[in-house]
């Protein structure tokens, strides 16, 4: 898939998942994609663990999922770290590398013909769901989980939503001008 139409038609999938298994080999090229995404002082501070063990997804999933999920289980996911490493003048730059890593993963995702969902609130929002996702998967304590991304055949046949047009969101040389 050329990566303009990659962009053009990822979005978040929030449906059910074919019981399909996701490769390894798919698996290694997203974690690839997710690893290639810019680190601030290439302090390199995002790790990432895919899972496709059917009983640590189904923990994992059962940890994070809100009352109103309509989502089953995937056939895989990725686990996405971080770590609090200072770049210069003690700035840190965590949260855009994950922030990137995560897009370069849901765009190979997208790419390989998979659907996915970045979900960090249900992670996040509650330090014991961070410390039961890190019990899980062995997770020493200087990482922290901030995402999962759920990888799977969508079961749904479902389109991207409708974004507010271009002129409304992206202008030249000033605020409103096109």
């Amino acid at each position: 898939m050329e990566i303009f139409e990659c962009i053009e038609t990822r979005f978040s999938y929030r449906g059910t998942y074919k019981n399909t298994p996701v490769p390894r080999e798919d698996l290694k090229k997203i974690l690839k994609a997710g690893t290639a995404a810019p680190s601030g002082c290439n302090k390199q501070t995002t790790s990432f663990i895919a899972i496709d063990d059917s009983e640590i997804l189904s923990n994992i999933f059962e940890l994070i999922k809100k009352d109103d999920s309509k989502g089953n289980t995937p056939p895989a996911g990725i686990c996405v770290l971080t770590r609090h490493i200072p770049g210069y003048a003690n700035v840190y730059f965590n949260l855009q590398d994950y922030a990137a890593a995560c897009e370069n993963l849901l765009l190979a995702i997208t790419a390989l013909g998979y659907a996915s969902c970045w979900i960090e609130g249900q992670v996040t929002a509650n330090e014991k769901t961070q410390a039961q996702i890190a019990k899980l998967l062995g997770i020493p304590q200087d990482y922290e989980v901030v995402a999962f991304l759920p990888i799977g055949l969508p079961e749904a046949n479902t389109k991207r939503p409708k974004y507010k047009p271009f002129k409304e969101r992206a202008w030249f040389n000033k605020f409103g001008k096109n």
